[in-house]
Formats: structure tokens, sequence, C-alpha cells
């Protein structure tokens, strides 16, 4: 693991330095754009979603250099694991959820899969399939070029796809979906019924929708002004562009067909690993720095570093503060 971390951090640095002028500034604007949205601007969902397109076109080849791939921080269920380690945990766990009856003949979803990594590990553990869909191309190239060296074409199938969209894949096709911090953050509350009934739809009956994923939790209070401002400061770093309620994602997927098995609070608190992932990025930016003086990476960079790691102090004290959970677990079976 130690050789392919390295190689992907320097496959990492290298997109970052010669990705195109306009993707750069796209990225940029997509971060404005989000931190507009926190202020107060009414935005239209199909403007959200092409900045988040936008700005994770970039983010994934930059947190790829931190070991952040699969583009989520899990709880700490080990002390002695990282944050790979705790994420395989969080995935086997996931999985057990689903319940499935016959692994090696399952066909799951995997609802935002960037880079297709989560994907393989299902695949990995259940011996059958996995297909995923994501909003960003540049990641679903590399989710297809992953399945292809690891010779798992054949049980790994990924695509562009968008949440806000019609899902195209068959009615009744599926024995499981699953999420990791890539669905509910993106939907407005009157979406989220569109949402729950296409994943109602594509999953076969008596099958289950299982999730780890950022949620407000119940303690949230938009009234309170120390808890809007840390939410302003630290939603732009996940990349995100709602914040739900657990209650009303849950009444989503009741209200389209499914019966909740499970709506709970994440086994453990994810910011333990935030706080080291922040100190590797603080590390790092010296690197950064240097790479910069030399031209090899652009300023902004820097700045996007300094943004990210601002927002992670903002959602270690949010997290805890327990008004907001990383890693809410939902287990949802269709009736």
């Amino acid at each position: 693991m130690d050789g392919y971390r390295i190689k992907t951090a320097f496959i990492g640095l290298k997109r970052l330095a010669t990705l195109p002028q306009e993707d750069k500034q796209a990225c940029i604007d997509a971060y404005k754009f989000f931190q507009r949205m926190q202020a107060g601007e009414e935005t239209r969902t199909e403007d959200e979603t092409r900045a988040v397109a936008d700005y994770y076109k970039v983010l994934n080849n930059m947190l790829s250099v931190f070991d952040l791939e699969k583009l989520y921080i899990p709880p700490q269920l080990n002390e002695s694991e990282g944050l790979y380690g705790n994420q395989l945990l969080c995935e086997q766990d996931l999985m057990e959820e689903l319940d499935l009856e016959i692994p090696e003949e399952s066909h799951l979803l995997d609802m935002g899969c960037g880079r297709g990594r989560i994907a393989h590990h299902f695949a990995t553990m259940t011996g059958g399939q996995v297909s995923g869909y994501n909003i960003d191309p540049n990641q679903i190239e590399n989710a297809i070029e992953w399945a292809e060296k690891c010779e798992m074409s054949g049980r790994l199938h990924f695509k562009v796809g968008d949440h806000h969209k019609p899902l195209e894949y068959e009615s009744s096709s599926f024995d499981g979906c699953f999420s990791f911090q890539a669905v509910w953050p993106f939907f407005k509350k009157e979406e989220l019924d569109d949402c729950a009934r296409e994943m109602y739809r594509v999953l076969k009956p008596g099958t289950r929708y299982a999730c780890s994923e950022y949620l407000l939790s119940p303690y949230f209070d938009w009234n309170n002004k120390e808890h809007v401002a840390l939410h302003r400061t630290y939603l732009p770093t996940l990349a995100a562009t709602q914040s739900m309620y657990p209650e009303h994602v849950c009444a989503a997927l009741e209200r389209a067909g499914f019966r909740i098995l499970l709506s709970a609070p994440s086994k453990s608190e994810a910011w333990p690993i935030c706080e080291q992932k922040r100190n590797l990025i603080h590390g790092a930016r010296r690197v950064i720095r240097a790479l910069e003086a030399i031209r090899v990476l652009p300023p902004w960079v820097e700045e996007s570093l300094d943004l990210l790691q601002k927002g992670g102090e903002a959602w270690t004290a949010a997290e805890k503060a327990k008004i907001a959970d990383l890693n809410w677990r939902i287990v949802a079976e269709k009736t």
C-alpha cells in the first residue's frame, strides 16, 4: 500500500500541475459559489450541480495527494488504524447491513462512486458485481482504469450520472445500494422524494439501501449563531451544497415505500482522523509552497489547502459539539 499511496500522490501532484486554466478557474469559482450559498444567496439546483462537478474535478486530485482518494472521512472505529484502515472497517460494517442473501450473485449500486475504490472493496468482499455512477467524468475515467488494472472490468461497471436525474438503470435490477457521504448533502428538502423514489425503483423487493452520510444531528439549531457560523465555514470544505436532518431523509424514504430499519449516529467520531489529515496537510504545505516557488504548482493550490484546513477545524468543533455527523447511519428496506 505504501508504494501505491506514493504513486497516487505523485499522480495527483502531476495532474494539479498540468490542469487546464479553465478547470482551475472553474474550481475557484465553485468554491466562491459555495461560500455565497452559505451567506444566504438563492441558488438553482442545476447551478449547484455544475459547481460540485467543477470543484470535484480538482478536489479529487488534490485530496489523493493526502491519502483521501475515497473522498470521505470514516469514524475512528479502531484507534490503532489510520484513515484507510478505518475506511475498510466502516465499509465492512455497512456491507453487513445490506444483509445480502447470496453475496457472490449480488449486483450492488454505489451511488456517487467517485474513483470506484469503495465499489472495488465491495466487489472483493461479496464476489459479486458493483455498478457505480458519479457526476465527475474525471473520477469515472479513473474508476474504469482501476477496474481494468485490477482485472475486474467484468464485475465493476462505472458511468457518469447525476443524482438529480432519473437513474439510468432498469427497475428492480439491484440487490442493494449504498452511499458514503455522497447523496444527501446535495439535495434540497423538496428534492429528497425524487431521489428516494429512484432508489426504490432500481432495487429488488426485499433488498436494502444503507449509508454512512453527512447529516445534521437533531441538536443542530439554525437559531444558534455559533452553530450557523461553524456550518458556514465547514460546509464548502465538504464540497456539499445542503445540510439535511436524518428525520427528513428517513421521511422521504418512507414515502417512497421503504421501511426504516436503522437511523442512528455514527458508531464513533470522525474528528480524530480529521485532525490527523489536518496535520498531514499542514506539513505538506511546506512542500507545496516550494513547488509553487519554482512554478511547478500554481499559487491557488496553497490557498485552497488553507481553506480546507480552516474548514476542517470548523468541522472538528462542530462534531465535538455533536451538532453534525459525517457518518450518520441509515438502513432502509424495500417492502
